[in-house]
């Protein structure tokens, strides 16, 4: 009798093919500026400041980070209160929940993903974040609740 495949659940942060990743698991609590050239993986708390320019941010099922985040990509699986910048593209998943503003070129939210604040995509991210340095909060006042339903949404 063979035995099914097992497959990491939805919401387990796995590392990139050839890549390292590193984790702060779900009793460290780091606060100040974070900044790295390796994937990270957040299960823990961080407050501050989280910087990781060529490589991706996850903040994981148990995580939670009250911080200005900015990296490469980002994938939120917990919860996020601060602006969330991308260079590349931001993902937050159906557990997912952000309370600040949301800016990259592509952004996926799944049903029952939660952002509250502002959107900003496309070319129209690309030059904030070049204009502020990769992505400081581009000024915007503008401030909305939105919760998706329906299917998967990828949005250009």
């Amino acid at each position: 009798m063979s035995s099914p495949l097992v497959q990491p659940k939805p919401t387990q942060a796995t590392a990139v093919a050839g890549g390292n990743m590193a984790n702060i698991g779900k009793s460290i609590t780091l606060k100040g500026d974070l900044s790295g050239n390796e994937d990270l993986v957040i299960e823990g708390h961080v407050e501050g400041r989280v910087d990781l320019p060529s490589n991706q941010l996850t903040i994981g099922a148990n995580g939670s980070c009250s911080a200005e985040v900015h990296a490469k990509n980002v994938v939120v699986i917990g919860k996020v209160n601060g602006n969330v910048t991308a260079t590349e593209r931001i993902e937050i998943q159906a557990t997912g929940l952000v309370n600040g503003d949301v800016s990259a070129p592509k952004l996926i939210v799944q049903e029952g993903a939660v952002v509250n604040g502002s959107i900003e995509m496309g070319s129209k991210a690309k030059a904030s974040q070049a204009a502020a340095g990769l992505g400081a909060a581009s000024g915007a006042s503008s401030a909305s609740s939105s919760s998706f339903g329906g299917e998967k949404k990828a949005l250009p």
